[in-house]
Parts: C-alpha cells; structure tokens; sequence
C-alpha cells in the first residue's frame, strides 16, 4: 500500500495510504489513516475517523513516498 503525501489547496499537506494511485479519469482518491505530516491527527476529523474520501479538483498535487523496497532497489549512487 503506497504512502503518499496530498497537497491540497490552501490547507498543509496531508499523509496516508492508498490502495492504489488515482487514475487519469478518477475524480476522487480515497485516503487510508490521515495524518499531517509530522503524525499528529488532524483537528477537522474526528478521532476514529480512518478513511477520507477527498475529491481530486481540491489537491494541487500527490507525492509518492517510497517504501523500504523501492528505497534498496535504487540505493545510493555515488559519481
């Protein structure tokens, strides 16, 4: 499950997981576990809440975080 980081316009940047990465043609993406950056909760959700729908015209854009295996597949390049 990748961990992306949502951008969204005018608020800070928001944390969690997807099943998988919006399409071209999605027009909302589905957040596992919101969290801001820094791990805290964040003030506009309640406190069980663990999934957030967010529709795809409010975010500017979306980073892929990477995962453990992606982060030994590239390694460090040395010139």
């Amino acid at each position: 499950m990748p961990t992306i980081l949502i951008h969204i316009l005018n608020e800070d940047p928001i944390m969690g997981e997807v099943a998988e990465l919006p399409a071209a043609t999605d027009q909302t993406i589905l957040v596992k576990n919101p969290r801001r950056r820094d791990g805290k909760d964040l003030h506009y959700l309640q406190a069980n809440v663990t999934d957030v729908i967010w529709p795809l015209v409010r975010i500017a854009f979306i980073e892929i975080i990477p995962g453990e295996e992606e982060e030994r597949l590239i390694g460090f390049v040395r010139e």
